[in-house]
């Protein structure tokens, strides 16, 4: 039988004939679902069945999905996030998972200090008042003195810290892992604790994954912490932030704005609260999508699928 293997990576989609000769030499059937940004539980339980292997973006792969994918041997993830995958039901299958790790730290980094340019200049408001006909003179602030706090201070998070002390901002960071000493002093860190991070930032960053644990780490309690005017930027997980707790604190000035590149549910809702504030921008969890970023993880998801794949067979 041959095998099939499904992808639902839309960058990887967008970009699959370049690759299909990859799989017809190994005799292996690619089917390419529509997908707008990623396929739920309900909709991979209709099909997972059928696949060996999945190249995987966002998807939800619930131990349900997994239990009804008798034949499936390996998930490969584009990209680094695998909090979307159920690790205890893929190992108690015995589904090799694998991930992109290190791919996309300067793609994020500096979409991260786009939208903390974009905020602190309110470039968004200038651009849409001058399309509708006005000429605006919007005072913004200057990032050279304020202090970002990086909270997650992996790879991107790192790179984020050093493009905002090259920018002259001073920055605070807390990760629940010890960061190494080198680190610090490379990047011109200062660590210190949650609490003490969100009540000195001007600007604060997640660049941390999403775990059981820290999942709506910017609520209710963490937003009072903060310095009213405080700027947030999340480009790491939706659900690192209390969405009912960030539209509060947007209405009573505690937030002076957010730049999210992603949010709780994705896509966007039309009805969804946050697109009434002007001090919002919104990404399409997109951060990681350039020419040369998708060219290279592509070519990485690629091998650690058809190598876990011959593994399994041989």
């Amino acid at each position: 039988m041959r095998q099939r293997v499904l992808i639902t990576c839309p960058q990887l989609q967008a970009t699959f004939e370049q690759y299909r000769h990859i799989f017809e030499e190994m005799n292996i059937d690619v089917e390419l679902p529509p997908v707008e940004q990623q396929l739920d539980e309900s909709e991979l339980l209709k099909i997972i069945e059928h696949f060996d292997g999945v190249i995987a973006g966002d998807d939800h792969y619930t131990a349900k999905v997994l239990e009804k994918g008798k034949r499936l041997k390996a998930i490969a993830r584009w990209g680094v996030g695998i909090d979307g995958i159920d690790l205890v039901a893929a190992k108690r299958r015995g589904i090799q998972i694998s991930n992109t790790p290190s791919v996309f730290n300067d793609e994020v980094a500096d979409v991260v200090i786009g939208y903390i340019i974009m905020l602190a200049r309110q470039l968004h408001v200038l651009n849409s008042s001058v399309r509708q006909g006005s000429w605006p003179k919007i005072q913004g602030i200057s990032l050279r003195g304020k202090t970002l706090g990086v909270i997650g201070l992996g790879n991107i998070g790192q790179a984020v810290a050093h493009r905002a002390a090259s920018a002259g901002m001073v920055v605070a960071g807390y990760d629940v892992v010890p960061v190494p000493a080198s680190v610090i002093k490379e990047k011109s860190i200062q660590i210190m604790s949650f609490d003490q991070l969100l009540e000195i930032s001007d600007f604060i960053s997640l660049n941390c994954g999403l775990t059981d644990k820290n999942r709506h780490m910017l609520g209710s309690r963490e937003f009072a912490l903060m310095k009213h005017g405080v700027f947030i930027i999340n480009a790491a997980r939706g659900p690192l932030i209390d969405e009912s707790a960030l539209i509060q604190a947007l209405r009573n000035g505690k937030v002076a704005g957010a730049g999210l590149e992603v949010v709780e549910e994705e896509p966007l809702s039309l009805d969804n609260p946050l697109r009434q504030f002007d001090n919002c921008i919104f990404g399409t969890h997109n951060a990681s999508n350039t020419l040369e970023a998708v060219m290279r993880v592509n070519k990485l998801a690629i091998d650690n699928l058809l190598e876990a794949l011959q593994s399994k067979h041989a």
